[in-house]
């Protein structure tokens, strides 16, 4: 269900509220964000929060950012998929988001979906 909501998103553009900016500790686990982490206001996934977002691409942190879905990272072990946001005119492989999300990816059995 998570996967059809989040779908819908893929090459629209989004405004993401970072409240786990790059450099923030994870309140419960301790790890570090390596991204800015946080959700899109207002679209309601199906653990009652609002839809989550990983905000590639930049290497500051940020409060908020305008930014181009270009893929999901679906969740095939948790009902939690997350958007993957990039600035306008930025583009990653597969390989490379995996690679920015592992810090907190490495605990889920995910795939990178595109359409």
């Amino acid at each position: 269900m998570s996967l059809e909501i989040a779908r819908e998103f893929i090459g629209k553009e989004v405004h993401v509220i970072f409240d786990r900016p790059l450099g923030t500790k994870h309140p419960k686990h301790g790890f570090v964000y390596e991204v800015n982490y946080g959700y899109v206001p207002g679209i309601k996934a199906p653990d009652g929060e609002d839809l989550d977002a990983y905000y590639l691409g930049v290497a500051e942190s940020l409060e908020n950012a305008e930014g181009v879905c270009i893929a999901i990272i679906h969740r095939e072990n948790d009902d939690d998929d997350k958007l993957i946001v990039v600035p306008e005119g930025i583009e990653l492989s597969d390989e490379e988001i995996l690679k920015a999300t592992h810090f907190q990816e490495q605990w889920f059995k995910s795939r990178i979906v595109r359409k």
